[in-house]
């Protein structure tokens, strides 16, 4: 049993970690500046209820008796629980850094791909977890079904040696991970350019032991080179295709190797999240009758299509979207249904921002109809160094040259009075939990 330290808890990849290490007998303790700022936060209560002390983010809960302290990387070296490591001489880990060790010591399923990364990871675990595999979760995003007052969600202990993770390839460090199995969702531009990710991708193909699950339909992994994938698709050739498709408003109704299947997400990109699941269950034995049998029971991950008013008037839905092509996926799924459209969209980070201002321009510009409207709030930011020469106004002003109605909103409560422009709104965006909220708010005054 170890003592173990982690800095910058309360965010998705770091709070799965620490749960997880919980769960397993040791003893945690965390901090976070968001629970400075808010010490009656939901998840810092839920960390607790699970025995995972809470302190304060200024380096006085440290002491010699931790065996590990473990940074999220938004935490900087010079902030005081980084100096306070250094001078106890406390061994220091970042996030990426003690995942890969916890990789190492299972028969790890890493879920990779510039998105779908949460869903089809949760999805998988949810999936084995109720065939019978008892499988360990490491997820970034939180299973609903997984969630209680003590579990965010985004983690799970299992009796089995099989481990289901979020393989994030933002930090280059996926290439470090030697799993038994492996899926490549998808290729887009997103934390890196998209031929440092193939690159990478590549790498942990090679490093993929048993079967390496790539998606067939996708433009950019078909110029990666891996050793005899196993292939899902929905237009292409491949192992595991989707046919007889049919697309509902909220769910998907689908037959792989002539057997039928329900998903009850929406959408063609939750279809090839449900593809990946199915491809890496079949590859380990499982029958595609007893996948079928479970898989509508699947109700998906929290901020992802998460409805919040459905009526003959109003449609109100909170999504993670927040790169490019998770942008274009929600805005194809959403006016299938709806017209005239109102979407929020909170941008996150100045980095991120720069790198994909021009992808963010170009989706908006090809997807708004002429009845459709784009709100952008103030990019978001949750501390730390950075650039802040990039705005939300740069995007909007883009976005209305290329013919297409677009406005900064600086602040959310003005939305409040001008609720009657619109009968659907769909609020979007990473990181900032508060977004689930306003989509709550707005759905609450509607």
């Amino acid at each position: 049993m170890a003592k173990l330290f982690f800095s910058g808890i309360g965010g998705s990849g770091v709070s799965a970690i620490a749960s997880f290490m919980a769960d397993k007998g040791h003893v945690v303790a965390g901090s976070d500046r968001s629970f400075d700022r808010s010490p009656d936060h939901q998840i810092s209560r839920i960390l607790q209820a699970k025995g995972i002390a809470i302190v304060p983010q200024d380096g006085s809960g440290l002491d010699t008796s931790f065996d590990c302290a473990v940074f999220s990387t938004a935490v900087e070296n010079n902030q005081p629980e980084a100096v306070r490591a250094m001078e106890l001489h406390i061994p220091m880990k970042t996030r990426p850094e003690y995942l890969c060790e916890i990789v190492s010591s299972y028969r790890t399923v890493a879920v990779a791909g510039t998105s779908g990364k949460s869903t089809t990871s949760g999805m998988l675990a949810y999936l084995m977890d109720k065939l019978g595999i008892k499988p360990n979760f490491i997820g970034g995003g939180r299973v609903k079904q997984f969630r209680n007052q003590s579990n965010l969600g985004n983690s799970l202990v299992g009796e089995s040696d099989i481990l289901v993770v979020e393989a994030c390839e933002s930090d280059g460090t996926i290439v470090a991970y030697y799993p038994s199995y492996s899926i490549i969702a998808n290729l887009n531009l997103d934390h890196n350019p998209i031929e440092k990710t193939a690159g990478m991708f590549e790498i942990l193909g090679r490093n993929t032991k048993d079967r390496i699950i790539v998606n067939s339909d996708d433009e950019n992994l078909t110029r990666c080179r891996f050793d005899k994938p196993v292939t899902f698709s929905i237009d292409n050739a491949s192992q595991y295709r989707a046919r007889a498709i049919e697309y509902h408003p909220f769910s998907t109704d689908f037959h792989v190797h002539s057997v039928p299947f329900k998903l009850s997400l929406p959408g063609k990109y939750n279809l090839f999240n449900a593809l990946a699941c199915i491809a890496v269950l079949a590859e380990m034995g499982i029958r595609l009758e007893a996948i079928a049998a479970v898989i509508p029971d699947f109700s998906g991950i929290d901020r992802r299509f998460d409805i919040h008013l459905f009526d003959e008037h109003h449609l109100v839905i909170d999504d993670y979207a927040h790169n490019p092509h998770k942008i274009a996926s929600l805005m194809d799924t959403v006016k299938k249904t709806r017209e005239h459209i109102c979407y929020i969209f909170q941008p996150h980070g100045f980095g991120p921002t720069r790198l994909m201002k021009k992808g963010y321009i170009d989706t908006f510009a090809a997807n708004l109809r002429k009845d459709d409207h784009l709100i952008v709030l103030p990019i978001f930011y949750a501390g730390g160094t950075s650039i802040k020469d990039i705005s939300s106004e740069d995007l909007c002003r883009e976005i209305r040259l290329a013919g297409k109605s677009a406005e900064v909103l600086p602040d959310r409560s003005l939305l409040f009075g001008r609720l009657r422009e619109w009968d659907t709104y769909i609020v979007f965006g990473a990181r900032d939990e508060s977004l689930a909220d306003f989509a709550h708010d707005i759905a609450e005054r509607l």
